[in-house]
């Protein structure tokens, strides 16, 4: 990583961690009373805040849940002018918005959308084919049915139900329902780049 790019991974880092403490003092929480409530010790906590360290899903999920607040709203701002703007892009049959700004190496969320599928499906045309990699995603289904193939499993999930899974599990999604399902995911640089970046065979 060249002096620029890790220049700018602090100041995404250290952003951050300032709208995490900002969160936090604004609920009137100490490092203590967050801890608990999150199982994040609070020398963890501290270093998130201050920027030393970079958060990773098993500590933004139980702030989100703890924060009662979406978790791309947790990661999508920062201090300054906080807006994004996306800039949709197609993917594999899927749209993808991006709704984190970070151009480096770092947790990227996504709204994602699948278009209603066709009318006429089998379970063996339904199941998706499967990828594995490094690292850890997390999902939460805002709207619509989507299948997540994990493995051997088949997990249906509506509107309002969250995954969190280990990527080095085989896994693949799919529109399981009758009309548009739209999710917001939350991938590490790998699993974005195995996503997005690499055209699986046949495309």
């Amino acid at each position: 990583m060249g002096d620029d790019e890790t220049a700018e991974t602090t100041r995404v880092m250290t952003s951050l961690g300032a709208r995490l403490r900002a969160i936090r003092q604004a609920r009137g929480l100490t490092l203590a009373q967050l801890g608990a409530a999150t199982g994040i010790s609070v020398s963890t906590l501290s270093r998130l805040e201050s920027g030393q360290r970079e958060p990773a899903l098993r500590h933004l999920l139980p702030l989100a849940r703890a924060h009662r607040l979406p978790l791309d709203e947790l990661v999508g701002s920062r201090t300054g002018d906080p807006r994004v703007h996306p800039r949709p892009f197609t993917r594999h049959g899927q749209t993808w918005i991006p709704l984190t700004r970070n151009p480096n190496d770092g947790l990227h969320a996504y709204k994602q959308i699948l278009p209603a599928p066709p009318a006429a499906r089998t379970r063996s045309t339904l199941r998706p084919d499967q990828g594995s990699h490094e690292g850890h995603e997390w999902i939460y289904v805002l709207s619509g049915r989507l299948l997540l193939a994990l493995g051997d499993r088949d997990l249906v999930l509506s509107a309002g139900e969250t995954a969190e899974f280990d990527t080095r599990v085989p896994h693949g999604i799919a529109n399981a329902g009758d009309g548009p399902v739209e999710w917001i995911a939350l991938y590490g640089a790998q699993g974005e780049r195995m996503h997005i970046r690499v055209q699986p065979a046949g495309d």
